[in-house]
């Protein structure tokens, strides 16, 4: 399982870093630099919906990083992953997985 992102300045460094935006959700990873575990964070604005389809979304997004990221992340790499409306909570969880796994490839690909 991924590290987890909790401090503001983390997600804030991110955000610097490159995006990718998919249907389900938008991907933020930024190269840290060093060989460090690769870090993930997860963020819903209430945009998404009350705090239950919030928890939702996210619980979703925890599941798919913590499926995908092991074997298809990057060591120094730290990754956001930002929920969105009406989309992440209904989505299947093998479209989201695939999502996932195409984002990090692209970003991998760029850097």
């Amino acid at each position: 399982m991924p590290e987890t992102l909790k401090k503001r300045r983390d997600f804030l460094a991110a955000a610097r870093g490159r995006r990718i935006a998919r249907a389900a959700f938008v991907l933020q990873a930024l190269d840290r630099g060093d060989n460090g575990p690769a870090r993930v964070g997860y963020t819903c604005s209430k945009k998404v919906g009350n705090a239950v389809a919030r928890n939702r979304a996210k619980r979703r997004l925890r599941e798919a990083a913590r499926m995908i990221i092991p074997s298809n992340g990057r060591p120094g790499f730290d990754y956001v992953l930002i929920g969105r409306r009406n989309v992440t909570s209904e989505i299947g969880f093998a479209d989201l997985c695939d999502e996932l796994q195409s984002s990090l490839e692209k970003v991998h690909q760029e850097s």
